[in-house]
């Protein structure tokens, strides 16, 4: 483990700071910022899929901003686990505090779970505009990943099919959401992600990072050194092997 996230409350306002120098303490060399889980939805279905409900309207707390400004201070960055209609509330976090790198999960997890397809396909085009209305924040990065989870309603998990999915079906399914984020934030701007173990509800390991590699076959040598490389050391500031 070459870089550490760690997780931690940001409602705990300015008593997080001393987590978080405890965390630098113990990690000098390793840990880079937090994980904080600020799904928040109406609909109770996806947090079915979620061991650990995470608090409700996290973002809105009236401490949470206090929080979050421990992070700059510090040097590290934030991973936000949002839903994609959270967006707006992501990019005035983002303009709040642009010194603190922000690194969106999953690209920003369109909530799919029971839709009709129908339904389903008409949550691109909001995401795929929320995507780039984020991307013009400099301090915000993409993770790309995590289609695997069954909240997006693929209908490929293990609960809706008795035969495994393979890599080129993954890749159908997946490809549109892929090319949104790439095409909003740039190789340079994008990581892409297994989410493994949560991911192997719907796939195998191997069949995932095919997929995923067969979306983005077109692209430059430097530009898939990016996507699958370049931005993650960049931004966890993890350095090569041996240097």
């Amino acid at each position: 483990a070459a870089a550490i996230v760690g997780q931690a409350d940001l409602r705990a306002g300015d008593c997080i700071g001393e987590l978080l120098d405890q965390a630098m303490q113990r990690a000098p060399d390793r840990f880079r910022g937090i994980r904080m889980i600020t799904m928040d939805h109406p609909s109770p279905a996806p947090f079915r899929h979620v061991t650990n409900k995470p608090p409700a309207d996290a973002l809105h707390h009236p401490e949470f901003r206090n929080g979050f400004a421990h992070l700059a201070r510090r040097g590290l960055s934030f991973d936000a686990a949002v839903f994609s209609h959270q967006f707006g509330d992501l990019a005035g976090l983002a303009d709040a505090f642009p010194a603190t790198p922000i690194v969106l999960n999953h690209a920003g997890m369109a909530m799919g779970l029971e839709l009709t397809a129908d339904a389903r396909r008409a949550l691109l085009p909001p995401l795929r505009e929320g995507l780039r209305n984020l991307a013009r924040r400099p301090n915000v990065t993409c993770k790309i990943g995590g289609f695997g989870m069954p909240l997006w309603g693929f209908g490929l998990s293990e609960d809706d099919r008795a035969e495994p999915v393979g890599s080129r079906e993954l890749a159908a399914a997946w490809t549109p959401y892929v090319e949104a984020a790439i095409d909003a934030f740039g190789p340079a701007r994008c990581m892409i992600e297994s989410n493994f173990p949560v991911d192997g509800r719907t796939c195998g390991f191997v069949p995932l990072w095919n997929a995923l590699k067969y979306i983005v076959r077109a692209y430059t040598p430097a530009e898939k050194a990016a996507l699958f490389h370049d931005t993650a050391a960049r931004v966890y500031r993890i350095a090569p092997v041996g240097a």
